[in-house]
């Protein structure tokens, strides 16, 4: 049996999704596993797919990258899928991981997508660096923080650290931290 999974990070990237939707159905998936979430948070949709998965079944992705968040990531899907005796599909990069050849380009691949995020990562730490060093980068202000006499007034006012919290639109720990 064919088993899609389709990923988004965002709700943001919905064409993207829809068309990971498309290409999957378009490539013969019985079942499909879809849910758009980040790669670094819980992923409930992945985990059912990997559970419903048989041996002799396929798991079928449009890209590595909606996959695994790491080529460490990659290894243990791979390992857990061969285990089950299931293939892997990657229709954007033509791997079948039921064939020798397969396999290698599933590992190459793996590796370089690994590298491309770490230079990307790697570009984007620098590019903060310089910006702060320009004084273009100043991060989020500190909302609580501004609002410390504010904690404090209404706190001898006698007001509980729930309804400051709702006034001032921040936490309650914020809220304990000044007070």
């Amino acid at each position: 049996m064919l088993v899609g999974y389709a990923r988004a990070s965002t709700i943001d990237q919905e064409a993207g999704f829809q068309a990971q939707m498309k290409a999957l159905a378009a490539a013969g998936c019985e079942k499909m596993f879809s849910e758009q979430v980040s790669s670094v948070g819980h992923r409930p949709q992945l985990e059912a797919a990997l559970d419903y998965l048989r041996d002799g079944d396929v798991l079928v992705i449009t890209k590595l990258d909606r996959l695994a968040r790491s080529v460490a990531h990659l290894v243990v899907i791979g390992e857990q899928l061969d285990l089950k005796g299931v293939a892997l599909r990657v229709l954007d990069q033509a791997i079948d991981t039921s064939t020798p050849t397969g396999r290698l380009m599933f590992n190459m691949l793996g590796s370089i997508a690994q590298f491309e995020r770490e230079l990307m990562l790697e570009r984007q730490r620098e590019g903060i660096a310089r910006a702060k060093a320009e004084g273009k980068y100043k991060g989020r202000k500190p909302t609580a923080r501004a609002k410390c006499q504010e904690v404090k007034k209404l706190r001898s006012e006698g007001i509980g650290s729930t309804a400051i919290a709702k006034r001032l639109g921040i936490s309650r720990a914020s809220v304990y931290r000044f007070a």
